[in-house]
């Protein structure tokens, strides 16, 4: 029998509900939205040159007017900095894309123009026991990256899902499988690439079949294409939908070219850079209102500083979605980012936003991600500086926010429901959370032992903390709530105890003003704290739990001063979770207003010198 607060806690809906909140202000938290893409009617640009293009638009028109669209393929190799692309609505089936210049594409007024990376198969041989065969020419064999622990994962995931190759029935993508007989009832599509054939379990006739024929759409190359240098500005990209794409659907180059499935995507720069040696190539590509959807591996590799993705949707990806790699002072606001790892690839670090490779300054926004049952939420990692993750909604990821091997990092004003961690620090420096709310997701905290010497990832570590520089981390008026399902500490501190002896200065400068709020359940009481290091313990004896709030204090009198522990109320905890309102539905006795940091407010946008733990005030 489900308990009031865990009734209270539940939040299985669909992403439909979601939109449906945000799309008319109901959606109370953090920002209220929309989230995603907003329809607009789009004004054709004062450009210097508008090109006209559409679907079915003629190579060799001029594209001047309405009247004479020419294709899209020309306009890219046309237009110059300043010019702009403006798309009639309808499918194009089109990639391979290329274009160096800073330019505007955009819709002609409302319409809507979808971009798509498959064509439609329609010449299929029937074979035995319920299976079509069709011949197909454009294939994406692929396999792991070296890295990939292949002895250990390739017993959970077969390697024919790393293949790029994608197939649509009536709009729904089918599951890769691994020999013909599998697909036999529907189950999914398998290629034989020796042969070029694609194999499937549903009868085509009546239905269109869509599958794969290009393994991106828009290259932005930091080179010359198109008989001209690159200008180095980024492109201007509103209210397209790119989909159906093998591999990935925008790349935009650094220093490197584009590489191939085979090769490393993240090498750009290699080890230790300094700021104004990278990022530089492509700068200041903006999205809005644009949709990128079911691409193989991921929505888009971003490079270069100043980008801005805004108001749009990344769905159905498999590694990651957003991989902003190198790039520094990037906005990321008021996006709807969904199921990624759609695949359930392990091994992988799969990442809804993944922020790489000594990226300085990327904020992360009010944005909303969700769905993401087999993926991370948003995560740092290797070699980033002083991110910025506020007033965010993340539900349901493996960590909702993750910060490896970086140094400064403000999280705050998020709320966080239903992730197995909310937040994750590991081998990372001066990570600060300041009043975000935590259901049903622990934190954890924890450094170990990697270091440069002898990383499975090479020159990755150099760029973060050294093992004993991985400190400066703050907690302070947080709210964690958890369900009597929870097991284990709401707040970790951690490190393995090789490293207890050697290094053991704390993690944390600051630990106060958090508030605790734990059902109880039937079993064993689960401890509330985790620490480490314990001074002058070894090995094991270095880690250690707290049952309670006074436990922790009594151990370490500096830290949770102002820190509250409650259990939680028969009632309801939060004003509505079924409506995404976790405002407190009341006010705990001797639950305070905390100062809250001139800098602090101002980065969240609140006005008053005050507010109660975590992201909301408490309902009135």
């Amino acid at each position: 029998m489900p308990t009031p607060i865990t009734r209270a806690l539940s939040l299985r809906r669909c992403i439909g509900t979601l939109g449906l909140l945000a799309a008319t202000s109901i959606w109370a938290q953090p920002s209220g939205g929309p989230y995603g893409p907003v329809p607009q009617r789009y004004a054709v640009p004062k450009a210097a040159h508008v090109y006209f293009v559409a679907p079915d638009g003629r190579a060799d028109a001029t594209g001047a007017s309405l009247a004479q669209p020419t294709t899209l393929e020309t306009a890219m190799a046309r237009v110059v900095t300043g010019d702009a692309i403006v798309l009639r609505g309808g499918t194009y089936r089109t990639g391979g894309l290329q274009l160096n210049q800073g330019v505007t594409i955009q819709p002609y007024l409302d319409e809507t123009p979808v971009l798509k990376g498959t064509r439609v198969a329609t010449e299929w041989q029937a074979l035995p026991n319920n299976v079509w065969r069709t011949t197909w020419k454009t294939l994406f064999p692929a396999q792991p990256l070296g890295w990939w622990h292949a002895d250990r994962e390739g017993m959970v995931t077969p390697l024919h899902r790393f293949n790029n190759d994608m197939v649509f029935i009536d709009g729904e993508a089918l599951p890769s499988a691994g020999w013909a007989g599998e697909v036999v009832g529907g189950k999914g599509f398998y290629i034989d690439y020796a042969k070029g054939h694609v194999y499937i379990g549903v009868n085509p006739a009546g239905r269109t079949v869509e599958i794969t024929a290009h393994d991106v759409a828009l290259h932005r190359p930091s080179r010359s294409v198109h008989g001209k240098p690159s200008d180095r500005k980024g492109f201007t990209m509103r209210g397209l939908t790119l989909t159906q794409y093998a591999y990935r659907a925008i790349d935009i180059e650094g220093k490197k070219p584009a590489t191939l499935v085979s090769e490393e995507p993240t090498d750009d720069p290699v080890g230790p850079s300094p700021e104004s040696e990278h990022g530089k190539e492509v700068v200041g590509t903006v999205l809005e209102n644009v949709t990128i959807s079911h691409c193989s591996r991921v929505a888009g590799f971003f490079r270069g500083d100043k980008l801005v993705i805004r108001n749009s949707m990344i769905s159905d990806t498999s590694t990651e979605g957003i991989y902003v790699i190198g790039s520094s002072d990037v906005l990321l606001e008021r996006n709807l980012i969904r199921r990624n790892n759609v695949e359930r690839l392990t091994g992988y670090y799969p990442a809804a936003v993944k922020i790489f490779n000594q990226s300085h300054r990327v904020v992360v926004r009010d944005n909303l991600v969700v769905e993401q049952p087999h993926s991370n939420g948003v995560w740092w990692d290797v070699g980033n500086r002083d991110g910025v993750f506020v007033n965010n909604y993340v539900e349901g990821t493996m960590a909702g926010v993750f910060f490896e091997i970086s140094n400064g990092l403000t999280v705050g004003g998020n709320v966080f429901v239903n992730n197995q961690q909310g937040a994750r620090i590991l081998n990372s420096a001066g990570a600060k959370f300041h009043h975000n709310t935590f259901v049903n997701s622990p934190v954890l905290i924890d450094r170990n032992e990697r270091s440069a010497q002898g990383d499975h990832f090479g020159w990755h570590p150099q760029t973060g903390p050294d093992v004993n520089e991985r400190v400066g981390h703050v907690f302070e008026g947080n709210l964690l709530v958890a369900d009597a399902g929870v097991k284990g500490p709401l707040l970790r501190f951690e490190q393995p105890p090789k490293v207890c002896g050697t290094v053991t200065a704390p993690m944390t400068t600051r630990v106060d003003g958090n508030t605790y709020i734990r059902a109880t359940g039937m079993g064993a009481a689960q401890p509330l704290v985790s620490w480490a290091p314990i001074p002058g313990a070894a090995g094991a004896a270095c880690q250690t739990n707290y049952a309670t709030l006074d436990e922790f204090r009594k151990a370490q009198p500096s830290l949770e001063g102002k820190g509250r522990a409650f259990a939680a109320p028969d009632g309801a905890v939060f004003r509505s979770p079924d409506l995404r309102r976790y405002e407190l539905a009341w006010a705990p006795d001797g639950l305070q207003p905390l100062s809250v940091d001139p800098a602090l407010r101002k980065l969240l946008g609140w006005r008053e010198a005050t507010h109660l733990p975590g992201a909301l005030p408490a309902a009135r």
